[in-house]
C-alpha cells in the first residue's frame, strides 16, 4: 500500500490526452511566417507546452532586442494571427483523444483518483477542444466537475500568473480539488516544459509520454520518473505503486 496514495493525476492536453500530430507547431509556424517572426522548427518544437502568448513575447524580444511599444505591437499581431489560425484548426479538423486515454480516465474514476487537465492554450481554444471531445459537459463556470463530467477540472495557462514550466497550473488544480500535498499527485505530459513543471511542483511522480510532440530521445534528458509509450501505461504504473 502506498504511503501517500495518489489522489490526483494532472494531465497535459495536446499531445498527451488529445491527439496532436504537430498541428500546433504548424499553426505557430504559419503565424510566425505571416507576421515576420524568426523561429526555427527546432525552436517551435522546444516551446510546446509554454503559454502561447509568452512564446511570442520571448521570441519577439530576441528578434528586436527590446521590450517596448513596437515589441508589444508585434507580439499582439503575432498572437492574434496565431489565435485565428489555431481556433480555425480546432473548429474544423478532427479532435480525438490519444490512444488509451479514455481507458485511463475510467481506471482513475473507478479508484476515486481525480483527473485535472492543464494546457498551454488560452481559455477560448481550450473550451473549443473540450467541447469537441464532449469533455466540457458537466463542468461548471469554474471548470469544476458537477458530478457527470469525464474530468474533474480544467485549467488553461491564462488562468494562472505563470504558465509552464512554472508549477502554477498544478498548484491551482490541487487547490480546486482540495488536494493537500503534491506528494499525492502524478503529473504527466509530452514536453520538456511539462516535465519541468512537475519537478517544480515536486509531485510524487513526474511522467512523460513519447507518442506526443516529443520523441523519447528529446524527453529522457529531462529525467522524467518514467517514460511511457502512451497514457495507457499509467494504468500499470499505478497498479505497481
Amino acid at each position: 500500500m502506498m504511503k501517500n496514495p495518489i489522489e490526483l493525476v494532472v494531465f497535459d492536453m495536446a499531445g498527451t490526452t488529445v491527439r496532436d500530430e504537430h498541428e500546433v507547431e504548424a499553426c505557430f509556424r504559419a503565424a510566425a511566417v505571416k507576421t515576420g517572426l524568426e523561429m526555427t522548427d527546432e525552436e517551435t518544437l522546444a516551446v510546446q507546452g509554454w503559454a502561447k502568448r509568452f512564446v511570442f513575447e520571448t521570441y519577439w524580444a530576441r528578434q528586436l532586442g527590446t521590450r517596448d511599444e513596437t515589441w508589444l505591437q508585434h507580439v499582439d499581431h503575432s498572437f492574434y494571427t496565431f489565435t485565428e489560425i489555431l481556433e480555425n484548426h480546432y473548429l474544423t479538423q478532427p479532435v480525438v483523444p490519444t490512444v488509451g486515454t479514455l481507458d485511463v480516465f475510467a481506471f482513475l474514476r473507478e479508484r476515486g483518483i481525480k483527473i485535472a487537465l492543464t494546457t498551454g492554450f488560452y481559455r477560448k481554444v481550450t473550451d473549443i477542444i473540450l467541447e469537441r471531445l464532449g469533455w466540457l459537459q458537466g463542468l461548471d463556470e469554474h471548470y469544476l466537475n458537477t458530478g457527470n463530467s469525464v474530468i474533474d477540472c480544467s485549467i488553461s495557462s491564462d488562468q494562472v500568473s505563470n504558465g509552464r514550466p512554472a508549477p502554477d497550473m498544478i498548484f491551482k488544480a490541487m487547490a480546486m480539488l482540495n488536494i493537500s500535498t503534491a506528494e499525492k499527485v502524478i503529473n504527466i505530459g509530452d514536453t520538456p516544459s511539462d516535465i519541468q513543471s512537475g519537478k517544480n511542483a515536486r509531485t510524487a511522480y513526474n511522467l512523460a509520454v513519447s507518442n506526443g510532440t516529443h520523441p523519447a530521445e528529446l524527453l529522457l534528458p529531462h529525467h522524467p520518473d518514467k517514460l511511457l509509450e502512451t497514457t495507457a501505461g499509467l494504468i500499470e504504473f499505478i497498479k505497481l505503486l
